[in-house]
């Protein structure tokens, strides 16, 4: 019988190697927010989740907070033993929505691992042109 307590130079740096390519937490994926004309973009990548579990996006008081988790188990046969690996994360990301954004206007998707999240905002009136002279009355 193999003993299961006996660790091999692969399951020291298995931890490592994931921890560099950023896979541990969902804490460290990459978000990216930007402006597509009027609207704010916010795009994070979280692959392997389920949208309709672990995702949760609402709209409060002028900001936009997107928060995501993520359980993962892997396992391992072998004749030699059994490994077995829980991982477990979550993100919280809050922003500001654009100036005159609407909550019921705010659109969520996610596709290819993405989620992506568009928050339109009216366009804004042009400045006015022009100089107009102001009255001042005496008192």
């Amino acid at each position: 019988m193999a003993d299961l307590n006996k660790w091999t130079p692969s399951d020291v740096l298995e931890p490592i190697r994931r921890f560099l390519d950023g896979d541990l937490t969902l804490s460290s994926i990459r978000v990216e927010q930007f402006m597509d004309g009027n609207t704010l973009v916010v795009r994070a990548e979280v692959p392997g989740i389920d949208p309709e579990k672990d995702v949760d996006v609402s709209v409060a008081d002028g900001m936009l907070h997107i928060k995501a988790q993520r359980e993962e188990k892997s396992e391992q046969k072998s004749k030699t033993g059994y490994r077995s690996e829980f991982r477990y994360g979550s993100f919280t990301r809050s922003v500001s929505l654009p100036p005159g954004a609407r909550e019921e206007d705010v659109t969520a998707s996610y596709k290819d691992g993405v989620l992506e999240v568009r928050a339109p905002a009216p366009e804004q009136a042009p400045p006015a042109t022009g100089t107009r002279k102001i009255q001042i009355d005496h008192g």
